[in-house]
């Protein structure tokens, strides 16, 4: 085994620095690490010891190769105060099982069936827009895949309550952060505004989600949805056995919040994005025109939408809605001359890999045109993982794919969204990568666009 050494990395003299940088910025702590100490560096956040790796070979390693040497970070295992034993949180054989219950569920049938879902809740929601309007487009987003999410989770309409629903969800983000302190568990119990809000936002979380299994419960009828999908769903072991309501709510609640949460944020990214790049804006309407002659896309669709794709893939790039992955190391590992000991928190960031200028030069550039085929084949696999790799990627990543292209595709052929002056628009780096202030747009009805 290589000699025990610690990597390069930021050190502060102030006790409790680290963790301050961390707390304050810590998308410009990652790329700070990565481009200026290298492949694996180090910084200590209180009394944790934070490794970051940013050569795709060691997060190819971290994630696939190597990847029954850990487990979720301390991060996601505290996520279970309110996901449960859901698929991002739990570990092990039962993780294993879990996971092959719910697979057949995004199976590519399936997902050709959500599409028309898809579709239809995409028309509904930019059918009520209206010329001139301005939204943020960010809450817009969140509203149109939250019921996107509940129409294909529950075969439910949750429109009324999405903006109750997603302030909750919001007020669970930001009251997460406390769980990350040090001394977090202890803070959490205190009887403190924000902790109070916290498990109100979690309590009415619950209750949505519960009150619908219950419903089904209570009249149970034969539905392609999600949820008839894991209510069925059996074991492969030789049991037979059944998820039980607990399991099936923990599922539910990870799906449900996974499945909006990560797309929405991917959307008013890119809405920004062609906002800002008409050359890019105008290829793209072309496409649409092109390859829809004004027909509302379906599943059959998306081959034709290339450079819908790319685009979409390019904004992920550059706006990861998955900034960081985190993982423990179970026992002592080796990597890069380096060896990180047990216990210890290994991150592998898209923040940081996919700015890096040796694989993306002027990385902060929109261009899609660096996910052509070729230029994509050019770099090595693990300089692009938006929805992570190995046994943990996302198990909704066609879901979210194609749910993507297809609202990007919809509301284009009838609306152009032009950013409102003045705003400043700045990620926050919560769970997820979203717009801190929002971004409010206004919209223009598109002269060629088909109704």
């Amino acid at each position: 085994m290589s000699e025990i050494r610690r990597p390069p990395g930021p050190h502060s003299f102030l006790p409790g620095g680290g963790l301050l940088r961390m707390r304050r910025d810590p998308l410009a702590l990652l790329l700070d690490m990565a481009q200026k100490y290298g492949d694996v560096s180090h910084v200590r956040t209180g009394d944790r010891q934070i490794y970051l790796l940013n050569h795709p070979d060691y997060i190819k390693d971290l994630l696939v190769t190597n990847s029954a040497n850990f487990v979720k970070s301390i991060a996601v295992q505290k996520m279970k105060v309110f996901l449960g034993e859901g698929l991002l949180t739990s570990e092990g054989d039962y993780h294993e099982r879990q996971r092959r219950l719910i697979q057949p569920a995004f199976h590519a049938p399936r997902i050709d069936a959500y599409a028309q879902i898809m579709a239809d809740q995409t028309r509904r929601v930019g059918g009520g827009w209206q010329g001139g309007q301005t939204l943020d487009i960010a809450k817009e987003m969140t509203r149109l895949t939250m019921s996107i999410v509940a129409k294909t989770l529950f075969g439910a309409e949750l429109e009324t309550e999405a903006k109750e629903l997603g302030a909750a969800l919001t007020t669970l983000l930001k009251g997460f952060r406390l769980f990350l302190l040090p001394f977090g568990d202890q803070i959490v119990k205190l009887q403190l505004p924000v902790n109070r809000r916290f498990r109100q936002a979690g309590e009415q979380l619950n209750r949505a989600i519960g009150g619908i299994i219950a419903a089904r419960h209570e009249r149970p009828s034969v539905r392609d949805d999600l949820l008839s999908a894991l209510l069925a769903a059996r074991g492969t072991e030789g049991d037979g056995g059944r998820m039980n309501d607990e399991q099936v709510r923990d599922e539910a609640m990870t799906l449900f919040v996974a499945g909006h949460e990560t797309t929405a944020n991917a959307l008013a990214w890119t809405w920004y994005l062609l906002s800002q790049h008409p050359s890019v804006e105008a290829r793209f309407h072309a496409e649409l025109d092109s390859a829809l002659d004004g027909q509302t896309p379906g599943a059959a669709s998306l081959p034709r939408l290339t450079y819908t794709a790319q685009i979409l893939m390019e904004s992920m790039r550059l706006y990861p809605p998955a900034w960081v992955i985190g993982r423990q190391t179970l026992r002592d590992y080796s990597v890069g001359g380096y060896v990180v000991p047990a216990g210890a928190i290994v991150f592998a960031s898209q923040w940081a890999m996919h700015h890096d200028p040796r694989y993306y030069p002027d990385p902060f550039r929109f261009d899609p045109d660096r996910r052509l085929p070729e230029a994509r084949a050019a770099r090595p696999r693990f300089t692009y993982f938006p929805f992570g790799a190995g046994p943990r990627v996302c198990i909704g990543e066609s879901f979210a794919w194609t749910e993507s292209i297809l609202v990007l595709a919809i509301l284009a052929q009838r609306w152009k969204m032009r950013l409102e002056p003045g705003q400043r628009i700045v990620p926050l780096p919560l769970v997820t990568l979203r717009p801190k202030h929002g971004i409010r747009m206004t919209l223009q009805r598109r002269s060629r666009a088909e109704h």
